[in-house]
């Protein structure tokens, strides 16, 4: 195999891969087999477990629907249905991740799901023997499993959930709306799905999310969604479904979506890894609304798992022309190999200070700075080059001071009309130019508010619009057809707790000019000025947190924005093209709250005890998911913070 992997070298990740797979196999027949345990069971105690024989995929996929029948129902209550307001439930012991199953009608029924988590509603019979459900798909790679006594690929017996805003022509697909589509299975599978199935993965399941992957953990369709480790609290942006399978051992690892911290944020409030790659890394092809900042990526429960899941979906697609940018850029081996390391010598990472600090904030934040801080000394016991500033400092300051007005320029210039100011009709009242020159030539004219918290990406004219009808034009249909057929055509629930879906249909529904080029201009100036500012101190990495604020209770207000700070996380790196990894960090001991007063002003109450997760970001270049795994991977094994919710433990009798 070695000859044939060096006489062509195209298929030499392919090669590393496979022989990473035949050496577990070797390694699996040598060692005496441990005892296989299901919660938190990695891809390889998966397959060690196979290989010894001591379970099969069909046992696995049975073990998986065990639990979700025990743990994936109702978290809150709700009076007047699914569609009205909601009320929280202390320990409910629930937390409803999971809106579909992928089983034929017969097994569903035997399990017990009820028909609202049948894997279509509008094809009721679901015979088609070329659309095998979870359980005949694992009972056929059992089968050539005792053929061959060799797995099938590399994710042979990884049961897997994926975001329901994503095509799987084997159940169905709505973005979380309760729509009547004539037939609410798309054609064919999205990009990343089909090669997930190529690889071997069971595809068990589509996980709530917040409704068309905005914020709020509820969706029309699949209702609302608790965190697994206080259920009255939110579990984190859209793909908050996607995580708490995963936290809640309901699934191997699961698939998401971060448009702003979708990725990140869920894995952070629910003790995962969770890794938003380079956005032209992973193709956008059959994604519901899939827009420029949009990225596709693993949610697991530890860095080698995310990294065996990135090395099966990455990679060019022609049917989504964002991902020719990844051509040349993928490293020549496997991603998995770089998720083994255990020190971080020579590496240069950065902190990012700006986020960091408490001056600027509120007492609700002061806790997981700590505990970040807590991750970074860890970091400089691996043996990384800490470049810190300080806790007062900012990691970025004079770079951008010296940069962003002219990389910015005519953005730079809307955000800042006190020095750029025009008349009523828009037009400039003084020179631009001079003013830009005199701070090139003078950073210290630099607007005093300037900050890395400060700058932020343009919005696109028309994108929503334009990428649902795009979307629905090319699934086709025969009662959905555009978004004004969903607003027309779709149920939403109504509740003052959460954003109201029926107005932001509306709103998109109202544009009428597609316009990219802001977006696009101020994406590769805030790339370039990014990547500037690490040159400049031969940064490699940065590290930051992922949230300074917990997740509030379901039905409370949010933390307010502050100081560029948002209450789910930072965003702006990752939204210009830098890869992003969260790994649990700890555990808070206290929590703040927001309360609204009788004349609706917001307080602060607390502190309140709760053991609530936190995570770290890492950041690397465009395309260094290896830097990425190779810092998460040794920080994650040194530390070993994550730890699974209690009040979701092992069931009885449950290996």
């Amino acid at each position: 195999m070695a000859e044939n992997c060096e006489r062509n070298k195209l298929m030499a990740a392919a090669c590393t891969v496979t022989v990473l797979v035949v050496g577990m196999q070797a390694t699996a027949q040598q060692r005496p087999p441990k005892r296989f345990h299901l919660e938190e069971a990695s891809i390889g105690d998966i397959q060690r477990a196979i290989l010894a024989k001591q379970i099969t995929s069909v046992s696995l996929v049975e073990l998986y629907l065990t639990r979700i029948k025990a743990y994936n129902n109702t978290c809150v209550n709700q009076p007047q249905g699914i569609l009205g307001p909601i009320t929280t439930i202390p320990h409910a012991g629930q937390i409803n991740a999971l809106s579909t199953l992928n089983l034929r009608p017969s097994a569903r029924k035997k399990w017990g799901f009820d028909e609202r988590k049948a894997r279509s509603l509008t094809d009721t019979a679901d015979a088609d023997p070329k659309m095998p459900d979870a359980l005949e798909t694992a009972a056929a790679q059992d089968r050539q499993f005792r053929q061959t006594g060799k797995l099938v690929g590399p994710l042979h017996g990884v049961v897997m959930a994926i975001k329901d805003q994503y095509d799987t022509f084997d159940m169905r697909t709505t973005a979380g709306a309760d729509a009547d589509y004539a037939n609410d299975r798309p054609p064919e599978d999205a990009t990343f799905v089909k090669r997930l199935r190529d690889a071997g993965a069971i595809i068990l399941a589509k996980a709530n999310l917040a409704e068309y992957a905005t914020d709020g953990a509820r969706s029309s369709f699949g209702g609302t969604f608790c965190n697994p480790y206080d259920t009255e609290r939110e579990p984190g942006m859209s793909s908050a479904g996607s995580a708490t399978s995963v936290a809640a051992n309901l699934v191997t690892c699961a698939i998401g979506e971060e448009t702003v911290v979708s990725i990140r944020w869920p894995a952070s409030v629910n003790s995962l890894v969770g890794l938003a790659p380079s956005e032209e890394l992973v193709s956008h092809k059959g994604m519901i609304g899939a827009g420029l900042n949009m990225r596709i990526g693993p949610i697991c429960r530890n860095v080698p798992d995310a990294a065996r899941i990135l090395d099966v979906i990455a990679g060019y697609d022609a049917k989504d022309e964002m991902t020719v940018f990844s051509i040349g850029r993928k490293p020549p081996q496997p991603y998995l190999s770089f998720a083994s390391a255990r020190d971080l010598r020579g590496i240069r990472i950065g902190v990012i200070r700006e986020y960091m600090a408490k001056q600027l904030f509120s007492k609700a934040d002061e806790e997981s700075i700590d505990i970040v801080d807590h991750a970074v000394d860890d970091l400089r016991k691996l043996g990384a080059a800490i470049v810190d500033p300080g806790p007062q400092g900012a990691l970025f300051q004079s770079c951008i001071s010296r940069h962003a007005p002219e990389l910015l320029n005519s953005a730079f210039a809307r955000q800042y009309r006190d020095l750029f100011p025009v008349d009523p009709a828009g037009q400039p009242q003084s020179d631009q130019i001079a003013t830009f020159l005199d701070m090139h030539f003078d950073p210290a004219q630099a607007p005093q508010v300037l900050s890395l918290r400060s700058l932020n990406g343009a919005g696109v004219p028309g994108e929503d619009k334009y990428m649902i009808n795009k979307y629905l034009r090319e699934r086709g249909d025969a009662n959905i057809k555009t978004n004004a057929d969903l607003i027309a055509k779709a149920r939403f629930y109504q509740d003052p707790n959460f954003p109201d879906r029926k107005q932001s249909r509306q709103a998109a529904e109202r544009a009428h000019v597609f316009d990219t080029s802001a977006r696009l201009q101020s994406r590769f100036a805030l790339q370039n000025l990014l990547l500037e500012c690490m040159q400049e101190q031969k940064l490699e990495a940065l590290v930051s947190p992922m949230s300074t604020v917990p997740p509030r209770k379901l039905t409370a207000p949010r933390e307010p924005t502050v100081n560029g700070r948002s209450p789910v996380g930072w965003s702006l790196i990752g939204q210009q093209g830098f890869p992003t990894i969260t790994v649990p960090a700890g555990f808070t001991t206290e929590v703040w709250d927001r309360v609204r007063d009788a004349n609706g002003e917001l307080h602060l109450v607390g502190p309140v005890q709760a053991s609530l997760p936190v995570g770290v970001d890492f950041i690397a270049r465009p395309f260094d998911e290896a830097m990425l795994l190779r810092i998460a991977s040794a920080f994650e094994a040194a530390t070993r913070h994550r730890r699974p919710p209690r009040e979701f433990g092992p069931l009885a009798g449950e290996p």
